[in-house]
């Protein structure tokens, strides 16, 4: 397991739509690793791999309801609104209020290739939402009503 570096805005690896992945092998098991340890590193939410220059559809979110491993993610459903404060770990330095599904129901496999169902609420919500729309080259930015500078870190 090793921290790998997060891409910032600009590189051309966050506006791309990612290809499914076809493996399920020792590759991908390292590439989630990878992931788990980065996101944590950095004190994240969630993490999707192009965010660390992979162009493929997986991520990992954790979050208070635990730490989830979503290949080949897709929402299925999504009930009700929220609104609120959103970051990322490739916009430094900016936050911005986002609307969101309240609650969104996704399909996804494991590392194993094993088919998974989910729902979240709230917070967990948000975070998948965010971390799919990496998939599809899209960032918070681009849904935002108003992006903001956050104060410098001490």
């Amino acid at each position: 397991m090793s921290v790998r570096y997060v891409v910032q805005t600009g590189d051309p690896v966050l506006r791309e739509k990612c290809a499914a992945v076809k493996s399920f092998d020792g590759k991908l098991a390292a590439l989630l690793d990878d992931m788990k340890a980065t996101v944590r590193a950095e004190n994240g939410a969630g993490l999707a791999a192009p965010q660390i220059g992979v162009a493929v559809r997986a991520v990992v979110i954790d979050v208070e309801e635990g730490f989830f491993e979503l290949v080949n993610p897709v929402i299925v459903s999504v009930k009700g609104e929220q609104t609120g404060p959103e970051g990322c770990l490739s916009v430094r330095g900016k936050q911005g209020t986002v609307t969101r599904p309240q609650r969104v129901k996704a399909e996804y496999r494991d590392r194993t290739g094993k088919k998974h169902k989910l729902t979240a609420e709230g917070f967990f919500a948000r975070a998948v939402c965010h971390e799919l729309d990496h998939l599809d080259g899209i960032l918070y930015t681009d849904k935002a009503e108003e992006i903001y500078d956050l104060p410098p870190e001490e």
